[in-house]
């Protein structure tokens, strides 16, 4: 007999309604659309040569896809509330004011679940290589962080909850 263990996706609250904006999207405004246009080409008759009915066809693969992926995540979700949590030291939900000692520029990230993280909003990934070496931090540590694109020396100057807000399209 084989157990099948499901992946938890540990996430905020802005990301789980992140994701079902995104499903409700699809499911409401991409799907209808895209079958609309399938039967729209569809009329044009010989189906063969039917460039607009086969990029439909492949788009609503992509969205069917895309909906089945959200709907596995929205239901190993495990929606943790940073609010709760103690922030005098970096964990999940921290927003982190970080100064790179070696050019003096302040960055400012939140570390959240990997689902939701989008790095041009601040917003990384717990399991990602910086957020890794924050945990645990506190204001006034300075650390080297080994990344991707090398080491960087970083000096902690806040660490605080915020609310992530959601933004709709």
């Amino acid at each position: 007999m084989e157990i099948f263990l499901q992946e938890v996706h540990p996430m905020t609250k802005f990301g789980y309604e992140k994701l079902v904006s995104e499903t409700n999207h699809l499911k409401l405004v991409e799907r209808p659309a895209i079958v609309k246009a399938i039967e729209e080409a569809a009329a044009l008759g010989d189906l063969k040569e039917n460039a607009e009915y086969h990029a439909a066809k492949e788009r609503q693969s992509q969205i069917d896809d895309r909906i089945i992926e959200l709907s596995k995540m929205l239901a190993s979700a495990q929606i943790v509330d940073p609010a709760s949590l103690e922030h005098a030291r970096v964990s999940f939900g921290s927003t982190v004011v970080l100064c790179d000692l070696a050019t003096e520029e302040e960055l400012t990230y939140t570390i959240v679940g990997g689902v939701e993280s989008n790095p041009e909003r601040g917003l990384i990934s717990f399991s990602s290589p910086l957020a890794k070496q924050l945990l645990g931090k506190e204001e006034g540590d300075e650390f080297k962080a080994k990344l991707p694109g090398g080491e960087k020396e970083y000096e902690v100057l806040e660490v605080h909850y915020k609310e992530i807000v959601f933004e709709t399209h």
